[in-house]
């Protein structure tokens, strides 16, 4: 059982990550306007957070430019028109996708950039492209992060082979990613267990990315800090692809650290975050995202389940079932 001081109290290595302009860019294809990136900005800051993460690396001859905002790419240059010097302590992250991004030409040195985090994302059969992207990203004088995702599929030998071989190199945290929202708490704890044996091992930290699809995003994420996890992803209303991530505003509502403050979370989520959704965009828990997360498929049906409008749930789940 869990000391019960892991959630009544804090510990100094907990670290807060906002992912709104990058997993909620997934929901209106990253145009968000500069008012809006602004504010998170500076709501970060006054909220506490440690890391804001801009949006992606993504390779300009892989996705079209006409087709998403500019934080889809996150050139250095549409970074600091936000953030100037950030002579603050948010630091700002940036996500790379293995096999989506042109890491060796778009990231720049360290010296040169505003990012301070490269967050590389990648599935168990991408381990070695991860693994020199992550030696490119620490070489050039990055903190860097490995999220490997749809954990919920892996084979708990084939985990331990990727762990031991991340151990190895310079990433300073592996992240536990439930990308398709179908893990429980119980499962969490063992498989933060797993991760935290290799940190361990290894001198690393864990993180955790947690999907709403069975509205488990925040206990999940509860599970994993008292496991022991550092690293925790949140949104601010919980915006992200499909049913979304783990709230930002239940998150610093938990964590006792004083230096997180989540009035100013409150503040944006009334500015922007309900415009957004009067606006039409859409995200968050719905019947759909349910079902994908019951059956742990990747939500992709259930994304276009939802702009089509459809409402025939019931049918919709006869499709999916027959997909297995």
């Amino acid at each position: 059982m869990k000391e019960i001081s892991k959630l009544m109290d804090y510990r100094e290595g907990v670290k807060v990550v906002d992912a709104t302009l990058r997993d909620g860019g997934l929901v209106n294809d990253f145009y968000f306007s500069d008012e809006f990136v602004k504010d998170l900005y500076q709501a970060n800051i006054r909220a506490g957070v440690d890391y804001m993460e801009f949006g992606y690396k993504a390779s300009k001859e892989i996705f079209d430019v006409n087709k998403f905002g500019k934080w889809k790419f996150c050139s250095d240059e549409h970074i600091r028109e936000i953030v100037g010097e950030n002579n603050t302590n948010l630091k700002i992250a940036v996500m790379a996708d293995v096999g989506r991004c042109d890491y060796k030409n778009d990231i720049a040195d360290r010296s040169e950039s505003p990012v301070d985090l490269i967050r590389v994302a990648t599935y168990l059969n991408t381990i070695p492209a991860a693994v020199d992207m992550i030696e490119d990203a620490a070489k050039k004088g990055y903190e860097v992060s490995c999220n490997i995702m749809a954990i919920s599929n892996a084979q708990e030998g084939d985990l331990n082979v990727a762990l031991d071989i991340l151990g190895k190199t310079p990433v300073d945290v592996f992240y536990i990613v439930d990308s398709f929202g179908a893990l429980y708490p119980e499962q969490i704890a063992r498989i933060s267990d797993v991760y935290m044996n290799f940190a361990t091992k290894y001198n690393k930290k864990v993180g955790i990315h947690a999907h709403n699809n069975q509205q488990l995003a925040f206990a999940n994420t509860i599970e994993a800090v008292g496991d022991g996890v550092d690293f925790l992803d949140a949104t601010y209303s919980a915006m992200g692809r499909g049913a979304g991530n783990c709230a930002m505003e239940l998150l610093l509502g938990l964590l006792r650290n004083p230096k997180y403050n989540v009035y100013p979370v409150i503040e944006f989520i009334e500015k922007h975050m309900n415009k957004l959704r009067e606006d039409g965009v859409v995200w968050g828990y719905d019947l759909q995202y349910l079902m994908t997360g019951l059956l742990n498929q990747h939500p992709r049906t259930a994304i276009q389940f939802t702009k089509e409008n459809r409402k025939d749930y019931s049918e919709f789940y006869k499709e999916i079932v027959n997909l297995d």
